[in-house]
């Protein structure tokens, strides 16, 4: 299997690709991982301007050398380049498989609606620290290269699932970009957002006419949440049951995933 790596959001050091690449080498030496030039880049924010994020993607996405794209990071800037890649995608970018996470839930979602290859949430190509196990690179690399599901997030049951940071599933709702989630399964997870914008987006997921029809809602970490000036008064489970129950969905519990060590791998649709 050849792996590309691109950056449509932010940038990566090349320690960071360094690391990921030699912990491949060690446990995969028969397969390969390309990062694009375009992941060092620079351009205020974002891993160089939009065109290039784009053209680096759609390079790799169309080239069939390649079996599956591995986002490299996060961050902000997926979603500016949605309406310039998706109508240049090619045969080839059909036979692929995507995973990331976080602001790549843009690229995730777009790509799931248009039925464009197979999509998963899970640690994306830069997520390996120093003194890090690599338990989550070795998850996604055990489920692209060997189909090891041990991996996969375990609550999965047979139903077709996805998985979003809530801050990315409510920005897509009302666009043209946000899948059609009937009968799924929809894992939320978040971070570095405060119980009361928590709450205003979920209000907003509740709502949403384009997310009738759900199955259920799992909830994954909320992690690094900024103290309230005054305390909130309900917790996330609190506040997960009450927009459920105005959802009409059932709440279905925990997963994990998530902006922390434990983000299991979610394929799109049924695992």
């Amino acid at each position: 299997m050849r792996i590309g790596v691109v950056a449509p959001a932010r940038t990566i050091s090349r320690e960071s690709s360094l690391r990921m690449s030699a912990f491949m080498a060690l446990t995969y030496p028969q397969h390969d991982i390309v990062y694009h030039p375009q992941c060092f880049e620079e351009a205020g924010h974002f891993a160089g301007p939009d065109e290039l994020r784009a053209r680096a993607f759609l390079e790799f996405a169309n080239d069939p050398a390649f079996d599956a794209i591995w986002f490299a990071r996060g961050g902000y800037g997926s979603n500016r380049i949605l309406d310039t890649i998706m109508p240049q995608l090619g045969p080839a970018a059909r036979h692929k498989t995507y995973i990331g996470f976080s602001d790549m839930g843009f690229m995730l979602g777009a790509l799931y609606a248009r039925r464009i290859g197979r999509q998963a949430h899970g640690p994306m190509a830069s997520s390996m620290g120093k003194n890090d196990s690599g338990e989550g690179a070795g998850w996604v690399l055990g489920w692209l290269i060997d189909g090891d599901r041990r991996g996969l997030e375990p609550g999965l049951d047979g139903r077709p699932a996805a998985a979003f940071n809530l801050a990315i599933l409510t920005a897509m709702i009302g666009t043209q970009w946000l899948p059609d989630l009937t009968d799924h399964v929809l894992l939320i997870e978040e971070v570095s957002e405060p119980l009361y914008r928590i709450d205003r987006m979920l209000f907003q997921m509740a709502y949403a006419t384009q997310l009738k029809g759900i199955a259920g809602v799992r909830l994954g970490a909320v992690s690094e949440v900024p103290d309230n000036d005054v305390d909130f008064g309900e917790t996330i489970e609190q506040m997960i049951t009450r927009w459920c129950r105005d959802m009409g969905v059932p709440y279905l519990g925990r997963a994990e995933i998530g902006h922390v060590e434990l983000n299991r791998v979610v394929p799109f649709g049924v695992a």
